[in-house]
């Protein structure tokens, strides 16, 4: 009777051992892909104002462990810094291209990006936050890439 009582709790525990890691890798595969921004905090200026033609784009390889995107009016590129929910991009040293840009957005974005420690994303998978302590900085919807109003990537 020890025995089958022991090999049960041996099962579950297993299982539940299992599924959270479904769960957990659930998570960081919904990051995989694109996102465009559509909120950020801090600046005096309005959201459309600092990005009246591009608005910025993140793009997540998580087999590659890579990042990149377009800040506006360049390019960046650079390591993926990922453990588990906390994310640095201070660290990963981006990679940018130099066009020359009008407007703020650029830098609003590039520094934002700086101070990000975390990510969340919603339950359905179609928005993510990155956050900077408690406080949620900038916000992106997913973008599927080659769709009408979404950038090339």
């Amino acid at each position: 009777m020890k025995t089958i009582i022991s090999t049960l709790v041996i099962l579950c525990l297993t299982f539940t051992s299992c599924n959270s890691t479904k769960s957990i890798s659930k998570v960081n595969n919904t990051l995989e892909g694109a996102w465009k921004l559509n909120y950020i905090t801090g600046p005096r200026i309005a959201f459309d104002g600092l990005y009246p033609n591009n608005k910025p784009t993140i793009v997540f390889d998580l087999k590659g462990n890579k990042v990149s995107g377009n800040n506006s009016c360049n390019q960046y590129f650079g390591a993926l810094l990922l453990d588990g929910n906390k994310i640095n991009f201070k660290d990963a040293k981006l990679g940018m291209t130099m066009m020359a840009c009008q407007g703020e957005g650029e830098n609003v974005y590039m520094k934002a990006l700086e101070k990000i420690d975390s990510y969340s994303i919603s339950e359905d998978g179609k928005i993510l936050n990155f956050i900077m302590g408690d406080i949620a900085m900038m916000r992106f919807e997913k973008v599927t890439i080659g769709t009408p109003n979404s950038q090339k990537y």
